[in-house]
């Protein structure tokens, strides 16, 4: 099945409101015998194709923030790099790579953070954050080192932050024991970031990158 037959399929059961849709089946199908039912999941479009429909849009789901991710770095490319500028390293695919960065240029070491920020606590992607600074800044290079993201002001406003240090590493063993052999003293996420604030460039992409709205939260 293509995607676009699934995607059709999944229209005609789920219709413009998948709630309202199966609040009429309930009520239709309540007080039906068995003779009664297979002429109405024909009207109501439940079929064997549907169920199949959803099962592949289910899986291509899955993939769906990977593939943003990987959209969002190569059309930001022309817009970040320099004339001469050579792609030495590139990381489009999600989780561990087998390479420290998504970009790594003759000029620049780079990360990407396609997340559209509420403004709330959002502590794993805090988390996240910290971790790709924290990365940038420890690596050993003359290179510039850009964190780029959607938006800088909730970004810039957690790394000021009071935010315990122990809660931002709490969720990573492997991150906290390396953190913590070289700063045991730090206990809030200023006390990292302010000394290596010029370190790291954080910059706003999101004029490069319009099609990133509010509904595609990576």
């Amino acid at each position: 099945m293509q995607i676009t037959e699934a995607i059709a399929a999944l229209s005609l059961f789920s219709g413009q409101d998948v709630g309202r849709t199966l609040s009429k089946i309930e009520l239709a199908v309540e007080g039906a015998t068995a003779d009664r039912c297979t002429p109405l999941l024909h009207e109501y479009h439940a079929h064997h194709d549907a169920l199949a429909a959803a099962g592949l849009v289910k899986r291509l789901a899955g993939q769906v923030n990977v593939v943003v991710h990987a959209l969002g770095i190569l059309l930001c490319l022309p817009e970040v790099l320099q004339p001469g500028e050579v792609i030495e390293s590139i990381s489009l695919g999600a989780g561990n790579t087998g390479k420290p960065f998504d970009l790594e240029t003759s000029h620049r070491v780079a990360e990407f953070k396609f997340i559209a920020w509420q403004g709330g606590p959002e502590a794993i992607r805090q988390n996240s954050l910290f971790k790709d600074f924290y990365y940038l800044a420890e690596h050993d290079s003359s290179k510039s080192k850009h964190l780029y993201v959607l938006g800088t002001e909730f970004p810039l406003r957690f790394l000021n932050s009071r935010r315990s240090l122990e809660s931002v590493l709490s969720k990573n063993v492997t991150f906290h024991n390396e953190f913590r052999a070289k700063y045991p003293g730090y206990q809030v996420v200023r006390d990292y970031y302010l000394p290596r604030r010029s370190q790291v460039s954080i910059e706003d992409v999101s004029a490069m990158v319009p099609g990133l709205t509010n509904d595609l939260m990576v």
